[in-house]
């Protein structure tokens, strides 16, 4: 009797079927790295520079199942008033979500799909600012839970502003 119950649980959604979340392709949508002062740029200095890092997440249905989910990183890196490099990156993967109940497909294709994107991405990253002649540019863990939640807090507030 328990065996049954335990074989019922496991099948998730009651069909006989598990959820499935699996990466089909990724890929690099734009890549750019700009270094303006160089070879000045690069040599060595007193003070470490000041890098700005933005991430933003897009995602797309390409069909019922299939969605393209992009994560956007941009890492601006100063000293003083000068760029010493400027990357841009845009990386892809297209995910294919299968038997979760739509409530949960927002934060899977803006916190799962993103999560498993990103190592990809911070690699590239690093290797771009390292082929660039700096050291490579290691990216913290992003917590892309705590971005989905304040874009929707953002979203409900502009919402009541509209209202209004």
């Amino acid at each position: 009797m328990a065996d049954e119950n335990d074989k019922k649980a496991a099948a998730g959604n009651g069909n006989g079927t598990q959820p499935t979340l699996n990466v089909l392709a990724q890929y690099v949508k734009d890549l750019s790295f700009e270094s303006p002062g160089a070879p000045n740029s690069l040599r060595g200095r007193d003070k470490a520079p000041g890098i700005a890092i933005n991430v933003n997440v897009n995602a797309n249905p390409l069909s019922e199942k299939q969605f393209d989910v992009n994560l956007s990183l941009t890492a601006k890196a100063t000293v003083d008033k000068d760029v010493l490099f400027n990357v841009e990156l845009v990386y892809g993967g297209v995910f294919n979500i299968d038997g979760f109940p739509q409530e949960h497909m927002l934060p899977i294709l803006f916190i799962e799909c993103p999560r498993l994107l990103f190592p990809f991405a911070r690699q590239i990253i690093a290797d771009a600012t390292r082929n660039g002649g700096f050291p490579p540019l290691m990216l913290d863990p992003i917590d892309f839970a705590q971005m989905f939640q304040q874009k929707l807090a953002e979203d409900q507030a502009a919402a009541k502003v509209q209202v209004s």
